[in-house]
């Protein structure tokens, strides 16, 4: 059968990054478009019907097998691949390539049965049952022998498809069983311990401090998951469990990935993150390990001005990408299943989302899923295909985006133009979350969205970084809240201000280091020199408690709420005072020279709207100028290509039409705009400028 057009053939042993053209999936030379294809839910003539949809909607790369290990092993060691050979020779037929899965988030049935040691076990000991996905304890070794043999049989299969542009492994890791806490997974910690510690139990007992409550350890076979227990558990035992956890469920996907490039050398290896909205995993330890990133992205349906956090993702996936582009694995044509109240999405914003990822760096818009199923837990979720079959909105609007999609070709490769980075860790998420913490309130994914929303209604373009990563080419760093801060991240922040840089640092930040051990000399522990001031104490509030901030500085009130400090200047500028409250008469925002740059601190919690006027001033001392003339709620995304074309994303998320000073040719109909666009309501225009 002849190679399809748009599928790029690829030499026998060549590794994905020398194949060309250039970008996340070498083999397929188009912006990728279509979803997750479950064709086991239906009978086989519903196939070709699907396929010659799919040509109809513009789709060119389907993920399948995500969930069909019971179909290709229905007994172990028993395999029937007929059908999947059958659906890739269609769908290579058809000219739609494949992202194929390996199916081990759902170990089927007869595991279960078999293997009964291997079942998931929660912090209780209660022993979690079947009838989901990802029902079993990630570090088992009964697991790791049937997903590795599954993975093999696929590989050695599969390897030289046509339609094969992609191997997809496993999903959504650490999605709901991203902790075991069995005598297997017990045994794994033990293990992990020894290597962190180099078998140096003395270690291990001083890194978590088990002096304290009488913990202290004299085996390592003494040692026990943090289990529910009496009372709170040591912090230092939990971050490392949680440490251990993301390592697990890493060391399963390298071994699904090691066999892949073994058997598929030159098939790129993904596997789908949950960038943003996944605690348990540490991403910046997995970019590396994969082949190109991709991530899952579901809108927050009820929340209003829902895609300044779809942004927010986006450009996390970016980061961890490393700038390079990524791939948009799953999103929605409209409602989901799983939230409180699933909210359908309105005409248009199935378009706006996709171009919106688009802007941000995705070099796919691909959708969970493409029929919409009639069975099972999701059956209430949107797909691609509705329920209603091709006389719908929704199925209208995903025709109209596969058309469109083409003539955006230009879009890849480019990259994205960021001024500010933000600092994001998984890490001091964890960490700042566990128990006894001074306040309830202490939320980090919220004072990330809040300093997120602010920077994006100014028109900023952000990145995110790792707080020891590179800073130089940023003129403005924002730490929302880094309360683990290892000496690494506290001398790359003080190094990148004393060069000129400018960082604005938020409250209960530099508290502790990788052990959850209070940093000595008093807060803010690690930052103190670069803040030039200490905390003599927290003063969180009580649950609706506000306080007032004043200054001449910004004009006006702004109000806090959930905490406050009693700050002590020491080289420190006292930009804004507390009004009132406990840390009344005393310093509230304050301002460092340090060498060549400035650092900001905030002491309490301000929303997106009263951190206008402090973020003002920041952007100043850093000599950001945000664009102006750009009417609240519409989205400008800058993108520069290697060849130094410039593109521009402009994204009207309101229900009025703007009108922007804007030159340059839409990609899509080529039309000229001369220093005015008109954008309408929930539009989007990208233009070659």
């Amino acid at each position: 059968m002849s190679q399809t057009p748009h599928l790029v053939a690829a030499a026998e042993g060549v590794p994905a990054s020398t194949l060309a053209p250039s970008g996340p999936l070498p083999r397929l030379d188009r912006l990728a478009y279509g979803g997750d294809y479950n064709p086991e839910q239906w009978p086989e003539h519903v196939w070709a019907e699907d396929v010659e949809l799919m040509r109809t909607a513009g789709v060119n790369l389907v993920s399948v097998g995500i969930f069909s290990w019971a179909l290709l092993e229905p007994a172990e060691g028993r395999f029937e691949f007929g059908w999947l050979d059958r659906l890739l020779d269609l769908l290579h037929a058809g000219g739609i390539a494949v992202d194929l899965a390996t199916p081990t988030a759902v170990p089927p049935a007869w595991f279960r049965r078999r293997y009964p040691q291997a079942r998931l076990v929660g912090p209780d000991g209660t022993v979690l049952g079947g009838g989901a996905r990802q029902s079993f304890c990630p570090s088992s070794p009964a697991y790791a022998e049937a997903s590795a043999r599954i993975t093999e049989q696929l590989a050695r299969r599969y390897a030289d498809h046509p339609s094969l542009v992609l191997w997809h492994s496993h999903n959504e890791y650490g999605g709901v069983n991203a902790a075991c806490y069995c005598a297997t997974s017990a045994a794994a910690f033990r293990d992990w311990l020894r290597q962190r510690y180099v078998d140096d139990l003395d270690r291990l007992n001083d890194a978590w401090g088990t002096t304290f409550w009488g913990q202290r350890y004299g085996d390592w076979a003494e040692i026990e998951p943090p289990t529910t227990a009496p009372t709170a558990v040591n912090p230092a035992q939990r971050l490392d469990f949680l440490r251990f956890c993301s390592d697990a469920h890493l060391a399963n996907f390298r071994r699904e990935r090691d066999i892949l490039h073994r058997l598929a050398p030159g098939v790129p290896v993904t596997t789908n993150f949950m960038l943003a909205n996944c605690k348990w995993m540490d991403y910046w330890r997995w970019a590396p390990e994969v082949d190109v990133v991709s991530n899952d992205h579901y809108l927050r349906a009820e929340e209003p001005d829902n895609h300044i956090e779809l942004a927010m993702c986006a450009d996390l996936t970016r980061a961890v990408a490393g700038g390079r582009p990524w791939l948009l694995m799953e999103h929605s044509t409209s409602a989901v299943n799983w939230q409180p109240r699933n909210l359908a999405k309105r005409p248009g914003e199935l378009r706006r989302n996709s171009l919106a990822h688009l802007a941000r760096g995705a070099e796919s818009v691909l959708f969970f899923q493409w029929r919409a199923a009639r069975f099972g837990a999701e059956k209430f979720h949107s797909a691609m295909l509705p329920h209603g079959g091709t006389d719908t909105r929704v199925w209208r609007e995903v025709v109209t985006l596969g058309a469109e999609l083409p003539r955006l070709e230009a879009l890849r490769g480019t990259r994205v133009l960021a001024d500010v980075a933000v600092l994001w860790d998984w890490e001091s998420w964890w960490a700042l979350e566990l128990d006894w913490r001074p306040s309830v309130d202490l939320d980090h994914r919220e004072r990330m969205a809040a300093y997120y929303e602010r920077l994006w209604r100014d028109g900023v373009t952000v990145d995110f970084a790792h707080p020891e990563g590179a800073l130089d080419h940023y003129r403005l760093v924002v730490v929302p809240n880094l309360y683990l801060t290892t000496p690494a991240a506290a001398e790359n922040l003080r190094r990148y201000v004393a060069a000129g840089g400018t960082v604005l640092v938020s409250y209960f930040s530099g508290i502790v280091d990788g052990n959850d051990a209070v940093h000595p000399g008093g807060f803010p522990g690690a930052l103190r020199e670069l803040l030039g001031l200490t905390v003599e104490e927290f003063l969180p509030l009580r649950a609706g408690e506000t306080v007032r901030l004043t200054s001449p500085e910004v004009g006006g009130e702004l109000v806090g709420d959930v905490w406050a400090e009693a700050v002590v200047p020491h080289g420190a500028e006292v930009q804004l005072s507390y009004l009132d409250g406990p840390a009344a008469g005393r310093p509230a925002v304050t301002r460092h020279v340090l060498g060549a740059g400035s650092a900001w601190y905030v002491s309490t919690r301000l929303d997106a709207a009263n951190l206008a006027p402090v973020l003002r001033v920041a952007y100043r001392d850093a000599g950001l100028v945000p664009p102006d003339g750009v009417p609240e709620g519409v989205e400008l995304v800058h993108r520069e290509g290697v060849d130094g074309s410039r593109f521009l994303v402009a994204i009207n998320h309101t229900e009025r039409d703007v009108e922007l000073p804007l030159t340059g040719t839409d990609l899509v109909d080529d039309t000229s705009y001369d220093g005015l666009l008109l954008l309408p309501a929930g539009q989007v225009r990208a233009l070659r400028t």
